[in-house]
């Protein structure tokens, strides 16, 4: 039986432009970290092909389709134009259908996508885990040896679980300052949403000041972002189609995402329903109309006056805004024109974190690998800040830096963008590091930085 069903495939001619030249190599993630041919973006195109030419879909095939990050770095340094996101696509999708996974890991995919993408389910959640990181319980079990016990993928997300601070509910309306330049939607996001309501304030906050009226449409839910990366095609359409008609009866004239992930997911909009004759045209013109926060404000220029803030600023490139949107100035113009605020580059940062949307909580080892180099790298930086615009990202490196014993607050950029244009003292954004997710004791202000621990450098990138 071959790989595929006729339904999509992955696309001959796409798998046609691959000549193999090994550019990709040293970008990939998974090449990086094992060297394994098959990890690699060329690798995982042969398995396409050979599956194209009847091979069967088997565990083997599977497991390095499972082991991409689809990170789309591979995307950025291809010289030939492949585009390698349609194909992984497209191959997820019918591994998805047609592959049979273990019982153990259908129930905790189903536990993921039944949780994840619904708000008011998560928000369930909000209490107990507020009361867990209160009580101080995970530290006692960390320092028992007991949460070391637990399964890998459970570890990881306890691990992960950002601090759950007081809920900041989101106006559906608010209005410009001054002069009205812009209406705009605002994607509210799932776990943005309930995990991260700050940043989802300062976005609003930002862009009223820069001139926006924002709108926050009260009926919007998933973006369809994790559906999509993961494969589950009907799921990912459904809440297109619902985020499409959402913003469409909110009028307005672009629609912005402060997560890097949504925003990917939403410019393909027009890709994914291209099959349905009712929406693909609506889904086309939608995509066109998505910006990035940051694509937004670089586009409009600053009409509220930024003021200093002399920070040192680790710039995290997320995956899905450098590689998948090709966003990589706009961020940098923003972050450039607060005054007092230094940007530093992170090196290897064409690398992705291992977050990956739901990447590091079903494959856990090489995500952590992938952390602990990308924390080695930001800590190198001697930054007193990691800003980046994927809450996913925060929470990876975050996680990375506890363990390596260091202590660096991270922000999203609308964060600094938002305590610069209120004159905020520094101290609003440098009190937040690892720590806070762990306890009350991790809401004091941490003010200084460790250095990077020498004794776990990041290893050289092995040559193609």
């Amino acid at each position: 039986m071959s790989a595929f069903d006729l339904h999509h495939p992955p696309d001959q001619q796409l798998v046609d432009d691959c000549v193999h030249c090994g550019f990709c190599l040293p970008t990939c993630p998974t090449y990086v970290l094992w060297g394994e041919e098959m990890d690699s973006p060329r690798g995982r195109i042969y398995l396409m092909e050979i599956g194209l030419q009847g091979e069967a879909m088997n565990d083997e095939m599977v497991r390095h389709f499972d082991q991409c990050l689809g990170c789309m770095a591979c995307v950025t340094s291809c010289p030939s134009g492949v585009q390698y996101d349609k194909l992984i696509e497209a191959t997820r999708q019918q591994v998805e259908r047609r592959h049979p996974r273990s019982r153990r890991d259908r129930a905790y995919r189903a536990m993921i996508f039944g949780l994840f993408p619904y708000p008011r389910r998560l928000r369930l959640l909000r209490g107990p885990l507020r009361l867990y990181q209160r009580s101080r319980l995970g530290t006692l079990l960390r320092r028992a040896g007991l949460l070391g016990r637990l399964p890998a993928r459970v570890g990881a997300m306890e691990r992960l679980l950002p601090a759950i601070g007081r809920a900041e509910a989101l106006p559906e309306v608010t209005p410009a300052s001054g002069e009205r330049r812009r209406r705009v939607g605002m994607l509210s996001g799932c776990v943005q949403r309930v995990f991260f309501p700050e940043v989802n304030a300062a976005t609003a906050r930002v862009l009223a000041a820069d001139g926006c009226e924002v709108v926050a449409p009260a009926g919007q839910g998933c973006c369809g972002a994790l559906s999509l990366h993961a494969g589950r095609e009907a799921e990912a359409q459904a809440f297109a189609r619902d985020a499409i008609a959402a913003f469409e009866a909110a009028g307005v004239d672009e629609v912005v995402v402060n997560v890097a992930g949504c925003g990917s997911a939403m410019k393909e909009y027009g890709h994914l329903l291209r099959d349905d004759p009712a929406w693909a045209e609506r889904a086309k013109a939608f995509s066109a109309r998505v910006r990035d926060l940051s694509e937004l404000l670089a586009e409009l220029g600053p009409a509220a006056e930024r003021r200093p803030l002399p920070v040192k600023v680790a710039w995290h490139d997320a995956c899905h805004l450098a590689h998948a949107q090709g966003v990589r100035a706009q961020p940098r113009q923003v972050l450039g024109a607060v005054p007092g605020l230094e940007l530093r580059e992170v090196a290897e940062g064409e690398i992705c974190c291992g977050s990956a949307g739901i990447y590091n909580l079903v494959e856990p080892q090489p995500a952590t690998e992938l952390g602990d180099r990308k924390a080695a790298n930001v800590l190198a930086t001697g930054a007193d800040l990691l800003v980046t615009s994927n809450p996913g990202c925060l929470m990876q490196i975050r996680s990375a830096v506890e363990r390596r014993g260091g202590r660096l607050p991270v922000a999203h950029v609308a964060e600094v963008l938002d305590a610069s244009i209120r004159g905020a003292d520094p101290g609003s954004l440098l009190g937040r590091g690892p720590a806070q997710s762990r306890s009350l004791a991790g809401r004091r202000r941490l003010r200084r930085t460790t250095k990077v621990n020498e004794s776990h450098p990041p290893g050289p990138l092995p040559r193609s």
